[in-house]
């Protein structure tokens, strides 16, 4: 473990979300960081419980846990008094901000208000009545990048919305993946957590992008442990001949376990297996890290977005240093992903 938390049972009160958020701003390089840039933060499932929605959590029991409104109300609580969040957006988080002509970066709140997810494999995924963005939000974003004159339109995105699909994977490198995501080892197919699991509201919004004209749309994700770069098609089954909606950007994680540290491997060995069979069964996705801990530096020109991927030498120590690993770019206007050979710094 990189850090004990505190405190060490699973929180559920005001006060366990307080000294949890306390916990983590003890670290050094978490409070220099806070004191260099300014922070734009969203909330995921893991300031309430794991894999949150609207009405609970796969990690809450309401019998010996106590109401989800209650948890909730906690969690957002902690959450406003330790966040760098102004109080003004408690009621609504998404929000938008602006650069300029250059970029409006549109953050989504993809926990508060999504429906239960789906499990896996269950053609309910495709329902009209779930939504993950709900359907206020979905309306607020699809208004906004149509009015926006910005050059790029960024959106903050709390999970993946490529579509990715795993059946290929074999089953000693599927079972640490599912459980990496938290799913069934058999038989998955696509990760309903994701935008996978909620494909209306993704036809609908890459729908509008397509109907408004609406080009330079770059999805900014985390979540998954991993690095990802690609496009985001129309239809994942015939791309390219399909076209390309948008771009996305993954980063991974910074210290949280990856599939080599489940696997207990070093990395870049079983992993490049998993990661060539994802890239053969998704070939919108143009590159995958499923080990490396690390962070991504984006860079955004009138011409060209950019995401510079940075990986860590050793997630448990202080002294660690970063190296450059790759990077991906997309020209204005293509819609596409490319690599670039060299960091913008």
């Amino acid at each position: 473990m990189v850090r004990p938390h505190a405190p060490a049972h699973e929180i559920l009160s005001l006060a366990d979300y307080r000294t949890r958020h306390g916990r983590y701003k003890t670290d050094p390089d978490l409070q220099a960081l806070h004191a260099a840039v300014p922070t734009i933060a969203i909330w995921d499932d893991h300031e309430f419980a794991n894999d949150a929605w609207s009405g609970g959590a796969q990690n809450h029991t309401p019998g010996t846990e106590g109401a989800w409104a209650d948890r909730v109300a906690a969690a957002k609580q902690a959450y406003f008094e330790w966040m760098p969040v102004r109080p003004s957006v408690a009621g609504t988080t998404y929000r938008r901000l602006r650069y300029g002509k250059l970029a409006d970066l549109h953050l989504l709140d993809l926990r508060s208000y999504r429906s239960q997810q789906a499990a896996a494999g269950s053609g309910s995924v495709d329902s009209a009545d779930r939504s993950i963005t709900g359907r206020a939000q979905l309306d607020w974003l699809k208004a906004g990048l149509a009015s926006s004159d910005t050059t790029w339109r960024l959106i903050g995105n709390e999970v993946m919305i490529s579509p990715v699909a795993f059946l290929s994977l074999p089953d000693y490198l599927l079972r640490p993946l599912a459980q990496l995501l938290g799913l069934p080892a058999e038989g998955l197919a696509v990760n309903p957590d994701q935008w996978d699991g909620y494909t209306h509201d993704r036809r609908e919004l890459l729908g509008h992008l397509k109907s408004h004209g609406i080009r330079n749309t770059v999805f900014l994700t985390g979540d998954i442990h991993s690095a990802w770069a690609g496009d985001v098609p129309y239809e994942a089954a015939t791309y390219p001949f399909s076209g390309s909606a948008a771009t996305e950007f993954v980063v991974t994680s910074v210290t949280s376990d990856n599939i080599d540290d489940f696997l207990k491997v070093a990395p870049q060995t079983l992993s490049l297996v998993a990661a060539a069979a994802i890239q053969a069964a998704n070939r919108h996705v143009k590159w995958v890290d499923l080990d490396s801990h690390g962070y991504g530096v984006l860079d955004i020109t009138p011409d060209q977005v950019q995401m510079d991927y940075y990986v860590l030498s050793d997630r448990t120590r202080q002294d660690a240093t970063t190296k450059w690993a790759r990077s991906y770019r997309t020209r204005s206007g293509t819609q596409q992903i490319e690599r670039a050979w060299s960091p913008i710094r």
